[in-house]
């Protein structure tokens, strides 16, 4: 058994330099320049929606639409945030203040602002080029754009397995890994027998129909993410005396000016990026595939919508992991080559148990079991979240085979329980990569249909200029509707 377990070790050790070599080839600065530089651009090409629209957009999260054939834009928003909001805002903000330093909390916020743009450009695609299947519901994303509008099916193809390999198999393990590291730690109870338990519930859900993920999502995302703000909102008020000396190091370290972590700015600034994305996903090309399923009257509402689950992510949920661990001092910091540059711990692993410690601390040893109770709930809205992503590139590819629907189920699940046997620093490497690999096909695809979105944005308000509730009309933009899904009855 020893040699066994031995074989293991030296098993995963090497696994997990491998998965981190190819992380730090495909989250190059390259990456990091690419996602800013479009964002940028499309902020500026369609001058700021992210910011111009804020008020819409709370109008449109509102809006009545009922849905016979797809889900409605509310449980899309719910739905996409659900899959958002998970272990990138808790245990992800933690490492890139691990690497990166506090100044990395500032170029989330950066990522975030800017991406807000890709977000909608991506949803607003996925909606407009969205087909109605055999059983009467809605898919998209940007395979289907890409396919559609960039006419290129080779491409498309490729984003899809890109899709599939990413959420179906290696972005999953993250979260369960997670979940079992802080229920080992609140409960002392086996990690792989946390990991079985999760994945049979997730296998009866994952099971049934983007309607009752999303219902579900609809109940959960708020409840989570509520009850998460306030936690963070006390610590905030117990140490508001702190806040003005926080905000000051992460704008310091930002820049290079901080006197301890001025050393490591491209850290901040690749690990602020690479996390924002991890939480926010966006100009991945996640929240577009959700976004096609929803039924509304105009792309640009989904699109603007889907803009704002980027903030509630990052700005509220993230910021409000980052409040938590920066005001407690639950934190360290190490430069390139891994040797700490602040100590504060006492060598309490960067991730998830930073946020779990930090909370024990301030509400006392019964926080960490709710922490667990509320990471549950993350983990279970992401993961629907990642199954439903999976399979919409599995019926692209396979033209709704249910044979391959069912498979790619069966290798979400499996790929769910790895997270549960594979030490952190692999798992996280691979989600890494799934999310590089999506960033790297969606984004160039966003950037080249950026005049399409930009139109339909300029038709949506010229729509609500005349006193209109925007109707889309896909023949206007070019764009054919063989499958008959913005007919109107």
């Amino acid at each position: 058994m020893c040699r066994l377990e031995r074989g293991f070790n030296v098993f995963m050790e090497a696994f997990s330099q491998f998965v981190g070599h190819v992380d730090s080839m495909i989250w190059s600065m390259v990456l990091v320049l690419l996602c800013l530089g479009v964002g940028l651009y499309l902020s500026i090409r369609m001058k700021f929606p992210q910011i111009r629209f804020l008020k819409e957009m709370v109008h449109l999260l509102g809006a009545k639409e009922e849905s016979e054939n797809g889900i409605t834009p509310f449980q899309a928003f719910a739905t996409t945030v659900g899959a958002r909001v998970g272990m990138g805002n808790i245990a992800g903000v933690a490492s890139a203040i691990y690497f990166g330093g506090p100044g990395s909390v500032f170029w989330m916020w950066i990522i975030t602002l800017i991406g807000a743009a890709s977000a909608y450009t991506e949803s607003a695609l996925g909606q407009a080029y969205k087909v109605k299947n055999p059983d009467g519901e809605y898919m998209g994303g940007p395979a289907y754009y890409i396919e559609k509008g960039l006419k290129c099916k080779p491409y498309a193809i490729l984003f899809a397995m890109v899709a599939f390999l990413g959420p179906g198999f290696l972005m999953p393990g993250v979260q369960i890994n997670s979940l079992v590291t802080v229920f080992e730690e609140a409960f002392s109870v086996n990690k792989i027998l946390v990991g079985a338990i999760c994945c049979v519930i997730l296998g009866i859900v994952v099971y049934g129909s983007i309607k009752r993920i999303a219902k579900i999502a609809e109940m959960l995302a708020p409840v989570m993410c509520g009850i998460y703000i306030v936690a963070a909102v006390v610590i905030l008020g117990l140490n508001i005396t702190k806040l003005p000396g926080i905000l000051g190091m992460v704008v310091s370290s930002a820049f290079g000016k901080h006197a301890v972590f001025g050393g490591i700015l491209g850290s901040a600034v690749s690990w602020g990026v690479k996390r924002g994305i991890y939480s926010n996903e966006a100009g991945m090309g996640c929240g577009a595939i959700v976004s096609a399923a929803a039924e509304c009257s105009h792309p640009a509402k989904q699109g603007l919508i889907q803009s704002f689950s980027i903030y509630v992510d990052t700005l509220f949920i993230g910021t409000a992991t980052a409040l938590i661990i920066l005001l407690t001092g639950t934190f360290d910091v190490c430069d390139g080559a891994g040797n700490l540059l602040l100590d504060q711990t006492g060598g309490i692993e960067a991730g998830i148990k930073w946020t779990q410690y930090a909370l024990m601390n301030t509400y006392g040893t019964w926080s960490g079991k709710a922490l667990a109770i509320i990471i549950v709930l993350f983990v279970f809205t992401s993961m629907t979240g990642y199954c439903y992503q999976a399979e919409a590139n599995i019926r692209y590819l396979t033209h709704n085979s249910k044979l391959a629907v069912n498979i790619c189920r069966a290798v979400f699940l499996a790929a769910s329980f790895f997270g549960a046997i594979v030490n952190a620093d692999a798992i996280w490497s691979m989600g890494d990569i799934g999310y590089g690999l999506m960033a790297w096909a969606n984004i160039i695809a966003i950037a080249l249909l950026a005049p399409k979105a930009s139109a339909m944005l300029e038709d949506y308000e010229q729509q609500k200029k005349e006193g209109k509730n925007p109707v889309f009309d896909p023949t206007k933009f070019g764009i054919e509707d063989e499958t008959g899904a913005w007919k109107r009855k």
